[in-house]
């Protein structure tokens, strides 16, 4: 256990006494950076005794565990769905953790558990439907039934990730739109998202966990919360910190709480949190007159589909907050996925809730670590990559061609696709038999003519798992590999991807066989 050992000029009870008689002086987190600038942090920390932060964003590690009660007779739950979401049922009787990013059965993408956890909190009937196993102490083996908030016993809301000490920012080098959770991002860098209240969020104004840690008073989502530890993915040592946090959901309000749908993507929960910084010493003022100009983060290429993303370039909230920033020499319109309208409510409100008596402060009991480093999955086999399978001996053709040649290639090479190229030996297309073949029937001569210009490509670096992807997603049977100019260096299909896993899987069951 970290013990808490803060240097203090006042205390969180000296802040609550005055939060009790009325002259506990409160400002929010941005009108804070102004007065720090005007002041100084020593004079600052005499002025002001509590900040108050904000944040309203997707916050996808987010869920709700209900107790239903007991049915007549008794089910012991195995699987349940409310407005044919399923939540978890693998803890007690009738205890499920329902959670915002499960997809409907029947909507998919269209409707999830962020939207259930909202219509339970606006006070909408849902359909319930469980199934059990039967035991002799719970007999019954199915129900279906309807439920409202103020009839299960506790809907407590329990998410694992909240909070964000910063985000990356989202860009897209491909030719194609991509859907992520960072929203959709436009092809060869049209647009980036970006997520966060910058200067407004709570993590930004504690950066080193002196006033934030577990059991600190928190507003979330229009009712009282509380931190209860690190959030999972905790990353302090790379600025990556993160809270888990719960509430009663029953004091929720829908102003706070958002389910959402990311294009293509899946669903959310837009998530309301505000925390009072208490002003103990000027080390904490000094942090609490943080500016959108201090906080540095970093635009992701998205595009490359890796654990580790490319970074583009260093970016500023400040930049970000314009609606432009540069990305190799072009300006790039920036759009924000939080709301930095509702942030700023949020510690508003908390902030009259304090001025108001009805908001008091509390010391964490324990401080939570500033050196966890995240680690990545632990993966017991290699993942094959493209230069494993990919054929090097790669016929190409060019764009200047005719029909007739490529014909001719195609019976030569007993192959199915080609690689079109330019002079420079660039790719600039790519021409299959199929193609051929109709150019034939419908009298086309030049190459250019037919040739599908938009390629799917690959490079020799790329999981193979992420290539059989864009194979099935744009239902295509081989994909070039390409260098970082776009020579052609290869290619990889469908069937030397089937050899490859063939062989793979005998080997593993001759390993079973030995063992």
């Amino acid at each position: 256990m970290t013990i808490i050992n803060i240097m203090q000029t006042k205390t969180i009870g000296e802040i609550n006494e005055k939060i009790g008689d009325g002259s506990v002086r409160v400002v929010t987190a941005d009108r804070m950076s102004e007065i720090v600038s005007e002041l100084g942090a020593e004079e600052a920390a005499k002025e002001v005794d509590v900040v108050t932060t904000g944040t309203f964003g997707p916050m996808c590690s987010s869920g709700v565990l209900i107790n239903f009660g007991h049915s007549e007779p008794p089910l012991k739950m195995q699987r349940v769905w409310l407005n044919d979401v399923e939540a978890y049922t693998g803890i007690a009787a009738v205890d499920a953790y329902l959670g915002a990013a499960q997809l409907s059965e029947e909507k998919g993408m269209e409707y999830g558990g962020g939207h259930v956890i909202e219509d339970l909190v606006a006070g909408k009937q849902l359909e319930m439907k469980a199934i059990g196993y039967g035991t002799d102490c719970y007999p019954r083996k199915e129900i279906e039934t309807t439920i409202t908030l103020d009839e299960v016993n506790q809907a407590i809301m329990i998410n694992p990730r909240n909070s964000s000490q910063r985000h990356e920012v989202g860009a897209n080098s491909t030719d194609r739109t991509l859907y992520t959770y960072m929203g959709t991002l436009l092809p060869n860098y049209r647009n980036a998202t970006y997520c966060g209240a910058g200067a407004l969020s709570p993590l930004s104004n504690d950066p080193d966990f002196e006033t934030i840690g577990l059991g600190t008073r928190i507003f979330l989502c229009g009712a009282s919360g509380y931190v209860v530890g690190t959030g999972t993915q905790h990353n302090p040592a790379d600025r990556f910190g993160t809270l888990m946090v719960t509430g009663n959901l029953k004091e929720m309000s829908t102003e706070y709480l958002r389910g959402a749908i990311f294009h293509k993507y899946g669903v959310t929960l837009y998530v309301g949190i505000g925390i009072p910084i208490p002003v103990l010493n000027e080390d904490i003022a000094k942090k609490t007159g943080i500016r959108d100009a201090d906080i540095v983060t970093e635009v992701l290429d998205y595009g490359v589909g890796r654990r580790e993303r490319p970074v583009v370039r260093e970016v500023t909230y400040e930049e970000l907050k314009t609606g432009m920033i540069e990305i190799e020499g072009n300006e790039v319109p920036t759009s924000p996925l939080s709301s930095f309208y509702m942030a700023k409510r949020i510690a508003d409100e908390l902030k009259r809730e304090i001025e108001a008596g009805e908001f008091l402060l509390s010391l964490p009991v324990e401080r939570l670590p500033t050196d966890t480093v995240l680690k990545p999955m632990k993966q017991t086999e290699e993942l094959p990559l493209v230069k494993d399978v990919m054929i090097r001996e790669v016929t190409t053709i060019s764009e200047r061609a005719s029909i007739a040649e490529a014909a001719k290639l195609l019976l030569e090479t007993q192959t199915t696709h080609i690689p079109v190229v330019s002079a420079g030996n660039k790719l600039v297309g790519i021409v299959t038999a199929w193609d051929i073949s109709t150019a034939v029937a419908t009298q086309h001569r030049g190459l250019a003519e037919i040739m599908t210009r938009n390629v799917i490509t690959t490079d020799s670096d790329e999981p193979l798992e992420l290539v059989i992807r864009k194979l099935e997603k744009y239902n295509i049977s081989a994909l070039p590999v390409v260098s970082k100019d776009r020579s052609v260096i290869g290619m990889v299909t469908s069937d030397e991807i089937s050899k490859l896993i063939g062989k793979r899987r005998m080997r593993r069951w001759q390993w079973k066989l030995r063992i």
